[in-house]
């Protein structure tokens, strides 16, 4: 009986303290490289959304972000004005924070996760109250797409 407390003891400490762990780890700020156009005033609102948002931002102004999509393998279909890098994925446009986050918790087996084009209301498009509905999709190295969150658009 003894012997049982003591490895209760241990197994209740070693769990609490991957807790303690995962918990300091989630609060930490995760590093981001974003490439942009010097041009597009859009990305730097993006980029205050990510700091906002415990992001490190690295913003790199590149005047050839063609070549930096498709070093990444951002496909065409869904590319949009900037491209970032984060814990090995790739993140195209104006994909929200909480999107990132979700990513980098759940860890998938994509390439990356992008919000197609330039939708009013996306982090660093807001436009008053105007919103379209989008949809932030993932895509793998084999160009394939599936919804990884949407949000609705007000009217």
């Amino acid at each position: 009986m003894k012997v049982l407390k003591i490895f209760l003891a241990i197994a209740l400490f070693v769990f609490n303290a991957g807790i303690k762990a995962e918990t300091i780890d989630a609060g930490k700020p995760a590093d981001i490289v974003v490439y942009r156009s010097p041009a597009c005033n859009c990305c730097e609102k993006w980029l205050e959304h990510l700091k906002t948002n415990n992001f490190n931002v690295k913003d790199i102004v590149s005047n050839d972000i063609q070549a930096i999509k498709n070093k990444h393998g951002v496909p065409q279909a869904i590319a949009s004005c900037h491209t970032a890098l984060v814990n090995g994925y790739v993140i195209e446009g104006h994909v929200p924070a909480n999107d990132i986050m979700k990513l980098l918790k759940t860890k998938p087996k994509i390439t990356g996760i992008a919000v197609p084009g330039m939708p009013s209301g996306t982090p660093g498009m807001e436009m008053g109250g105007q919103k379209d509905a989008y949809n932030v999709m993932s895509f793998d190295k084999e160009n394939h797409y599936e919804v990884f969150n949407s949000y609705e658009g007000t009217q």
